[in-house]
């Protein structure tokens, strides 16, 4: 199953020694299986569990290792619909390196108190712009976030931010990634053409849930240039870049969050993980937007405070105001819904959903607005 990515029995082993925190183990058996995880990423090309039995010497013990391909976007399915006069550039504009970089780092001594990182076991980098991380099992609960996990996650990603320790490794990824790339080529290819196109304000539940909003979002793409600059030059920390509950794992039995997925980890302006904290679950169907305003309000707050447990004084306005930006490009204009789902039940409720989303990106824009 692991394919090229599959090691030796010897090497195997020394992993779950590794693991175990033990001088040697013998390998007693090992099977591989393919995640159970419905969530696409352009730059995963494969997620495996590779399990099985070692003994340390007082006996077999059970072992699970986390798998993980990662890939520069030209090796996903989904690249396949670039246009091949832009191919080479789009390839550019996606970094895709700092998962590898960041499991082979000392990453996990330089994280705040109640941030963790599952231990990266072995790393390997291939010249095809791939590479294979094994990384040790995470036993997370699975219950629904609550307003306070929320509120919680929102205070330490603030102290991500800015905390000292973790700036050395803020653009750990050699790769050169601008905002530009994301208007030009996100924006630019996949949401500006459908929010321009009367035809998707037909549909009928587009029109129900989105007609409010037509004239918003028009007139937010319109200013998308200017907003774009204020992204750019606004203060820039580091981030995790998709800091959504899936990304934040709750570990069994612990108060702390352990990260993962570090694909878009980078410099990014403070206050830019609120926005995939607050909305990602929402956009995938796992959460409801009804207290969103308010969750948001909470969210807001905790991540200035935790900007200042690490000793970075930012006024609550300009974090808001941040988010705000952040929060309308990535979320806000992609929020209309170019698609229809099969389900009609579903596609009403998704829809409904992301609107609120835009709602709420709208409204927290238009209230930061700088004053003349």
């Amino acid at each position: 199953m692991l394919g090229d990515d599959d090691v030796t029995d010897a090497e195997l082993a020394a992993m779950v020694a590794d693991l175990w925190c033990v001088r040697a183990v013998t390998l007693l058996d090992s099977s591989a299986e393919t995640v159970d995880y419905d969530v696409p990423s352009i730059l995963t090309g494969a997620r495996t569990w590779v399990r099985g039995h070692a003994d340390a010497g007082l006996g077999a013990r059970e072992f699970t290792l986390f798998v993980k391909r990662v890939h520069n976007w030209r090796h996903s399915p989904a690249f396949a619909f670039v246009p091949a006069d832009i191919a080479e550039w789009a390839a550019a504009s996606v970094p895709w390196r700092a998962e590898p970089l960041l499991y082979a780092s000392d990453l996990a001594e330089r994280l705040p108190e109640g941030l963790g990182v599952p231990r990266g076991l072995r790393v390997d980098e291939h010249d095809d712009e791939t590479a294979v991380v094994w990384i040790e099992a995470v036993e997370c609960d699975p219950a629904p976030w609550t307003y306070d996990d929320s509120v919680r996650a929102a205070r330490l990603l603030g102290r991500l931010s800015a905390s000292p320790q973790v700036a050395p490794l803020a653009d750990i990824d050699p790769q050169p990634w601008h905002i530009d790339s994301f208007v030009k080529g996100r924006l630019a290819f996949t949401v500006l053409p459908g929010l321009h196109d009367d035809a998707t304000w037909r549909q009928p539940t587009v029109a129900e849930h989105f007609g409010d909003l037509r004239d918003g979002l028009r007139a937010a793409a319109g200013r998308l240039d200017a907003v774009a600059r204020e992204f750019d030059g606004s203060l820039h920390r580091a981030a995790h870049g998709d800091a959504c509950p899936n990304n934040l794992l709750r570990r069994t039995g612990e108060s702390g969050l352990t990260l993962i997925d570090f694909g878009f980890w980078r410099s990014q302006p403070v206050g830019f993980d609120l926005s995939q904290l607050l909305v990602g679950d929402i956009q995938i169907g796992r959460q409801d937007a009804d207290d969103l305003p308010e969750r948001a309000e909470a969210c807001v707050r905790a991540y200035a405070a935790g900007l200042a447990d690490e000793g970075l004084e930012v006024p609550l306005e300009q974090v808001r105001r941040s988010h705000a930006v952040s929060l309308m490009l990535f979320n806000g204009l992609p929020s209309l819904p170019t698609e229809v789902l099969p389900d009609e039940a579903a596609f009403d409720h998704w829809t409904r959903q992301r609107a609120a989303i835009a709602r709420y990106a709208l409204d927290v824009l238009a209230r930061t607005e700088p004053t003349a």
